[in-house]
């Protein structure tokens, strides 16, 4: 992480808001235990392992901002994220229904291969994931990196003028760039955009004047 870098291609990065924002990954999917590829499919449900990570991401934020909380909710409006900010919000006594949702904040899109097994891309002699960096290759027909860092930009961009402290709930991939972009990492090399490294499903970290702090290591496993 190099939380002092200027980038000019992510201007977000640049005006660091004055509250903290825990970016949490959602917990297991059915897809995830299938090792299908899911990117912005809507709704891929939690297992029960899933909300058993969203309980205890629920848990541990009760323990550290106690009940009733002055944060704003956001969540991809995808279903399993919704589905693990509604347990969360349980723990915090927090109206789920105030939560705000963006599609900006949905994870890459996938392309001709959403859906797929990943064993089965494997076997056709398919490059998913990048094991230097554990992020997905660029499907075909899918989304390019620069193209997330552009959308969670204007996201962040759009809602600077939020109140203190938030909590955002998102995926894999893309919380990796929106959390790069937020601290100003440098792009890596081949994507250009900034990815900081991966968490497990069930994961939160807090990001403060464009440092990070890791809250929570989920038990989660799937790359994305």
């Amino acid at each position: 992480m190099n939380s002092n870098a200027t980038m000019l291609s992510h201007p977000a990065a640049l005006t660091p808001r004055r509250g903290r924002d825990y970016i949490a990954r959602h917990g297991e999917t059915v897809f995830n235990a299938a090792g299908r590829l899911q990117g912005e499919h809507p709704h891929t449900p939690l297992t029960r392992a899933g909300f058993a990570q969203a309980d205890e991401m629920g848990r541990v934020l009760r323990q550290k901002l106690g009940s009733k909380p002055a944060l704003t909710l956001w969540a991809s409006p995808t279903g399993r994220a919704l589905q693990t900010l509604a347990v969360i919000a349980e723990h915090l006594e927090l109206d789920w229904h105030a939560a705000k949702t963006d599609s900006r904040l949905v994870e890459i899109g996938t392309g001709d291969w959403a859906g797929r097994y990943y064993a089965d891309l494997a076997a056709e002699g398919q490059k998913v994931v990048d094991r230097a960096t554990g992020l997905l290759h660029p499907a075909p027909n899918g989304e390019q990196y620069p193209a997330i860092a552009a959308r969670v930009s204007g996201w962040l961009a759009d809602t600077d003028g939020d109140p203190g402290d938030r909590l955002v709930i998102m995926h894999g991939v893309s919380s990796r760039v929106l959390r790069g972009v937020m601290t100003g990492g440098a792009d890596l090399p081949g994507y250009g955009a900034p990815a900081l490294p991966g968490l497990p499903q069930g994961s939160i970290v807090s990001i403060a004047r464009g440092v990070e702090t890791l809250v929570h290591r989920g038990a989660g496993h799937a790359l994305a």
